[in-house]
């Protein structure tokens, strides 16, 4: 463990469960405090502060529901209380935009409400969580956005999540360009099958999860720390010359 991110703060959405506790226990690992968010998972929250505690990091929860545009603000309010307290600043170095809800349904199962939710989890949130923490993201920061295979190779089953991803693809880039000049980072990891909640309908299925790994190169599904591993040299100072990049991390699936 090369402890690359000592001193620094980390604030991962959905940090919960899944890919975005990876992505917090992977953080705190290499020394950073992260303050991770959950909707209504508190126990799970809860479960992924343990496990860092565990390992000697440190990290806190908050909780926001970022369906609710209003609830961001808010949610900066609370981080910035807990950085002063435990640091004395309240400078964040490290956003992972990670918060998403399910995304299936075809076009004829598409709703206005649903289309909403989506749009506003995968997209708005990402947007104005950026816009929040700019004046509080340390020069020479990241932004890590986790976007999604799916945004380059879309699903008839999932069009209006795949829609999001792409959209979060182009954000990526504009705002690499933006925040470029104060040293600041913007780069998405696009997951492929990945072995977590949201699909576990496709990962308990043995013929569905055959025929992914058939069409893998690395000839596996997905884990959450694959996708952590990522988000941590993005993070790091190795991967300070990296920015505007969408890095699929599929295990070369449908090379």
């Amino acid at each position: 463990m090369s402890q690359s991110l000592i001193g620094k703060t980390a604030l991962v959405t959905g940090g919960s469960r899944g890919i975005g506790r990876a992505i917090a226990q992977g953080l705190a690992r290499e020394g950073a405090t992260v303050a991770l968010t959950y909707n209504a998972s508190r126990a799970g929250a809860d479960e992924t502060i343990a496990a860092i505690e565990a390992a000697g990091g440190q990290a806190f929860a908050l909780q926001a529901d970022l369906v609710d545009a209003g609830a961001i603000p808010a949610l900066f309010e609370k981080l910035d209380g807990e950085l002063l307290a435990r640091h004395g600043a309240k400078r964040l170095d490290i956003l992972v935009n990670n918060a998403g809800n399910a995304g299936w349904g075809g076009l004829p199962d598409a709703t206005p409400d649903g289309w909403d939710t989506l749009f506003a989890v995968h997209a708005r949130a990402p947007f104005f969580m950026i816009q929040s923490a700019l004046d509080r993201l340390a020069d020479g920061g990241r932004v890590i956005n986790i976007s999604s295979a799916l945004a380059t190779r879309p699903m008839p089953v999932v069009p209006i999540y795949s829609m999001a991803k792409a959209g979060i693809n182009n954000l990526t880039h504009a705002l690499a360009m933006e925040l470029g000049p104060r040293g600041i980072t913007v780069n998405a990891v696009a997951p492929g099958w990945t072995r977590t909640d949201m699909n576990t309908a496709v990962h308990e299925n043995a013929e569905m999860v055959k025929s992914i790994e058939a069409d893998t190169a690395l000839g596996r599904f997905g884990e959450p720390a694959d996708i952590a591993q990522v988000v941590a040299f993005l993070a790091s100072d190795q991967g300070g010359w990296i920015t505007g990049q969408v890095i699929e991390a599929t295990g070369g699936y449908k090379l």
